[in-house]
């Protein structure tokens, strides 16, 4: 997939027509996997690209605290420069305006269309605990189905909280397992009491079963979905 640079908007030669090209040739390729239910990592690499062109947009006094923490010190150093340079040439900050200015709007309807596949996927995947469910959730499995096969991918998760801007979040980190086909007669229980006997390593697992009837893309669509909308049911319960 064509992608940008943390820093595409103030490399090089700072041209409107130039970035405006490498731009809509970057939201065409995002948009094709848009089209075909695929949404990560598009989906939040897009949204990092427009946080930092509102964050540069802002003030260059808070890049430090609101970039993103993926870029480096050199990016941050670049971005530095780059507004002194502005300050000392008209001609560039008109031209950098506008490139952010073009590149915000287009970007703007593009997240849209991702956060809507987002939120439709969201809405039709059903999460249920299989059996009893301990006190302490932060580690267990998940079970993965989809679409109308019985086919169910077995994930073990960890639950982690990280800071980022003085702010608390909660990660999920999975591990894929192995996949079992369930039937009339071999269950979700079934499964779970196979890997309490073979997995010594968690001996009283939390484990939640998550279905849809719908037949994305797993790796690129549900698999994301499916952890964040795990995290937020695990959050909500505690």
């Amino acid at each position: 997939m064509k992608t940008l640079s943390e820093t595409w908007f103030a490399e090089g030669y700072i041209d409107f027509e130039l970035k405006k090209y490498t731009l809509l040739a970057y939201l065409q390729e995002v948009n094709r996997c848009f089209d075909e239910n695929k949404l990560y990592p598009q989906l939040s690499d897009i949204i990092f690209h427009y946080n930092n062109l509102c964050a540069f947009r802002e003030n260059k006094q808070i890049l430090q605290k609101f970039f993103p923490k993926r870029l480096s010190k050199i990016d941050l150093e670049r971005l530095q420069l780059l507004y002194e340079r502005m300050v000392e040439d008209e001609d560039i900050m008109l031209q950098l305006e506008e490139i952010i200015q073009f590149a915000i709007g287009r970007l703007t309807p593009t997240i849209r269309n991702g956060t809507d596949l987002y939120e439709f996927v969201e809405e039709r995947l059903s999460i249920t605990p299989v059996g009893l469910i301990p006190l302490d959730v932060q580690e267990g499995y998940m079970f993965l189905s989809n679409g109308s096969t019985r086919q169910t991918r077995v994930y073990q998760y960890r639950l982690s909280i990280f800071e980022k801007h003085d702010e608390k979040y909660r990660a999920i980190k999975t591990e894929y397992i192995e996949t079992r086909r369930r039937s009339i007669v071999y269950t979700y229980e079934q499964i779970k009491a196979e890997l309490l006997r073979s997995r010594a390593t968690l001996p009283n697992p939390a484990v939640y079963s998550v279905e849809t009837e719908l037949t994305y893309p797993l790796e690129e669509t549900l698999l994301p979905i499916a952890k964040r909308r795990l995290v937020r049911y695990l959050t909500t319960a505690a």
